[in-house]
């Protein structure tokens, strides 16, 4: 759903906030965060809280099992831009009735390995006929209130620093078009496999304060939700932002997908473009991401901390902007 619409229709539909929830749908966060407390049986003084989202689309990739990994990942990525970890999933599924049992089985197993490789439970699930196929995870998620990166927490000054290439929309569409094989796009297919679970430890060694991935709405999109729930304005550097090999070339031939133009029309009022900025590089910051990287916000005099922590676990070190003071649009993109 366009970012636009669903905000409209949450504050129609949004009922006055249980106590109980710390991050509900009001700031489109990635997940929402329940708190637990005696109640639930914890002692006094623990601050644990549940993290909960649920993810699942269609194929991305023409391989039943990498399918399967990237939903995984993707679906997990919520709790880990929480500063969560992964406890348990339930498995969300659609198969069309003639759909090959063994691509079944595949794309199972590739979305049961990657929540293996996150140290999580699969609990359970549910699987439906459906006229195309559906995959992916109902995620909870376990946090200390003291990691927790919600949309609100950017502050003027911070520093923003992405840890995955862009341009999975670009190269996933250009797949479908014909335009680019499975061989082409299998590089591009391992990065949307990968979890962030490093990079959102390296965040929490490192003690930032707010964070989303990159998923539907873009990097634009995401950032946008950033500086509206914290009252801020994200000023990100394209020219900085990495864009994975091949896709710059495909979307300024036209390979973007339908979401860029659709996410720029969306947020034209709160989005705001310098005068000579890459056309290209916007096309690609609008588009929307299968299982992107973290979007970190930092204090400046934490950046130095965050980049060793993820130097150290081999994760992309992409220093791609700043937070400004609020002045008319949520996001620049200079």
């Amino acid at each position: 759903m366009p970012q636009g619409q669903l905000a409209q229709v949450l504050r129609e539909v949004l009922k006055p906030r249980d106590a109980r929830l710390l991050v509900g749908p009001e700031t489109i966060d990635d997940a929402g965060v329940v708190v637990l407390g005696r109640g639930e049986g914890l002692p006094a003084g623990v601050e644990l809280h549940l993290v909960q989202t649920v993810d699942y689309f269609p194929p991305v990739v023409d391989d039943p099992y990498l399918y399967g990994a990237i939903a995984a990942a993707n679906s997990m990525s919520d709790v880990y831009a929480m500063g969560g970890r992964v406890f348990s999933v339930l498995n969300l599924a659609g198969f069309p009735k003639d759909f090959p049992q063994d691509w079944m089985a595949e794309i199972f197993r590739g979305g049961f390995d990657k929540v293996a490789e996150a140290g999580a439970i699969v609990a359970g699930g549910h699987t439906v006929q459906s006229p195309e196929a559906q995959f992916g995870f109902a995620v909870t998620g376990l946090v200390e209130r003291a990691r927790l990166t919600s949309n609100a927490g950017a502050k003027v000054g911070d520093r923003l620093y992405l840890t995955k290439s862009l341009g999975m929309g670009t190269l996933t569409t250009c797949a479908m078009r014909g335009k680019l094989d499975l061989a082409g796009l299998l590089p591009a297919a391992h990065q949307m496999a990968t979890l962030n679970a490093a990079a959102a430890e390296a965040m929490g060694a490192a003690g930032a304060h707010a964070c989303t991935d990159i998923t539907g709405f873009g990097l634009a999109g995401h950032a946008h939700n950033i500086g509206a729930a914290s009252g801020v304005c994200l000023k990100l550097d394209l020219a900085a932002v990495p864009v994975f090999p091949g896709a710059y070339e495909l979307a300024a031939a036209g390979g973007t997908s339908g979401a860029s133009k659709r996410g720029r029309a969306g947020l034209a009022a709160t989005v705001r473009l310098a005068a000579d900025v890459d056309a290209t590089r916007v096309a690609i910051a609008f588009d929307a991401e299968t299982s992107g990287g973290l979007l970190i916000v930092v204090a400046p005099e934490r950046a130095a901390a965050l980049e060793r922590e993820l130097v150290a676990r081999e994760q992309l070190v992409a220093p791609v902007g700043e937070v400004v003071a609020l002045d008319g649009a949520f996001v620049e993109l200079a």
